[in-house]
């Protein structure tokens, strides 16, 4: 393992750690922090990894500024029997961010360059500051300030975890004017709805129900919406030859797009949109890509999350995973071409057969698998195995901490995997350490 410009070691937590955090914040597409490697990627471990992981979530909460709750995970991991942790960072919404004593200068704002964290330029930081996201959900007020949180107490609760009295400022939904609209959305009455709208054939013509998810904390509806389309996929249909045939997809990818388009919506803009069609699922959240994040990253599984109140809460309720991961979850199953990036929106399909329609006209898509040859050269029956491979077709300059978050598997599996990858003659390393590039034979 080596460092690049999307990964720091730090042997231990120590007194720069702020520092590489908000280089890392202010940089597109985020980074990580991998604490308990040395410079030299050999791994020395973390002595107590609770403790440790308690005090880097209170320095990012205490030191940093503007707020990061929602933008960082912080994941205890195991290496050749050594633990250490993994500190997941997405760029932030509302760049510059800065460390809080030193305050928004150049002194306290940093960006990643290279393997490094320097200083941010002053003309930079007014740049930045032009740029940022005008419609926040801790911005804007509350359209209601008589709000109430049962249902948020009762998701944490099974959790585990009990909130205080005031559960609204222990998640982040006040601003200065009391509850901010991340609160409206998470109160247990809104005016807030998710819309799913099913048709009859292949297009818009003709529309038999819809209904509408909402008015009321945006966890329950989004637990509604997945039981509705859960049922809807297992129900049977008549095929165009007359048989009755169920409905296939996958499970955990629809979940992913679906959690994705509530978190990441944009609020200001419309709701998100969930189609179902005689032979496809369409998500719909409204807003495009965050600024500043290009598409490039986005398929890269880069996290720039639009809503970090959100994405803390259904985090921690185990609505959604670690940071980024849920693209890649998709992406395990489908290729590119299921999303649809606009300015205005981002817009996934499912298919229930091997084709669907798009703007361009007819597309196939299938999973990528590796043939039954090449995955007996090394023993190798299980196919969740090719998950590596696919990663590595998609990206060739993809590291090893990427694969992992890609795919969910240790550190320690895809390197013993890539080993038998090259051993076997399945992928061959072209270039050098740092800037060399996997190829998968065909």
């Amino acid at each position: 393992m080596h460092e690049t410009n999307r990964i720091k070691f730090k042997k231990k937590l120590n007194d720069s750690f702020e520092k590489s955090v908000v280089s890392f914040l202010n940089y597109p597409g985020g980074g990580e922090i991998l604490i308990g490697i040395g410079k030299d990627g050999i791994v020395l471990g973390v002595g107590n990894t609770n403790k440790t992981a308690t005090k880097i979530i209170e320095r990012i909460r205490k030191k940093i500024r503007p707020q990061t709750d929602g933008l960082f995970d912080v994941v205890p991991l195991e290496i050749d029997d050594k633990k250490i942790i993994r500190v997941i960072i997405s760029c932030g919404p509302q760049r510059p961010y800065y460390i809080k004593k030193m305050g928004m200068s150049e002194e306290g704002c940093f960006i990643r360059i290279g393997n490094s964290a320097k200083p941010i330029a002053e003309e930079t930081i007014e740049e930045m500051l032009s740029k940022r996201q005008q419609f926040t959900l801790q911005s804007m007020a509350s359209p209601s300030q008589d709000l109430k949180f049962e249902q948020i107490r009762t998701y944490y609760r099974e959790k585990g975890v009990e909130l205080t009295k005031r559960p609204a400022e222990d998640l982040d939904l006040c601003n200065k004017d009391g509850y901010n609209y991340a609160a409206y959305l998470l109160a247990d009455d809104n005016g807030v709805s998710i819309r799913v709208l099913t048709y009859a054939g292949t297009d818009r013509t003709d529309m038999f129900e819809a209904l509408e998810y909402g008015n009321h904390c945006l966890i329950t509806s989004t637990k509604h919406v997945l039981e509705k389309l859960d049922s809807e996929k297992s129900e049977l249909r008549k095929t165009a030859d007359g048989r009755s045939d169920k409905r296939h997809l996958n499970d955990i990818a629809m979940r992913e797009a679906v959690v994705n388009a509530i978190v990441h919506n944009d609020y200001s803009m419309g709701v998100p949109l969930i189609e179902i069609f005689s032979d496809r699922i369409v998500v719909t959240s409204s807003g495009g890509l965050v600024t500043d994040l290009l598409a490039e990253e986005f398929f890269k599984c880069r996290s720039m999350p639009r809503n970090r109140e959100l994405m803390r809460v259904f985090r921690d309720v185990g609505l959604a995973g670690q940071i980024g991961s849920g693209i890649g979850q998709i992406l395990r199953a489908y290729d590119r071409s299921v999303f649809e990036l606009k300015p205005d929106s981002v817009s996934v399909t499912f298919p229930f057969t091997g084709e669907f329609i798009t703007p361009k006209g007819k597309i196939k898509t299938k999973k990528i698998t590796d043939t039954p040859d090449m995955m007996n050269k090394i023993g190798i029956v299980d196919d969740k195995e090719d998950s590596i491979l696919n990663v590595l077709r998609s990206d060739p300059n993809a590291t090893i901490p990427e694969i992992s978050e890609l795919t969910g598997k240790s550190l320690r599996t895809i390197s013993r995997r890539l080993r038998e990858y090259q051993d076997s003659g399945v992928v061959r390393r072209e270039g050098a350490r740092k800037n060399g590039r996997w190829i998968v034979v065909k």
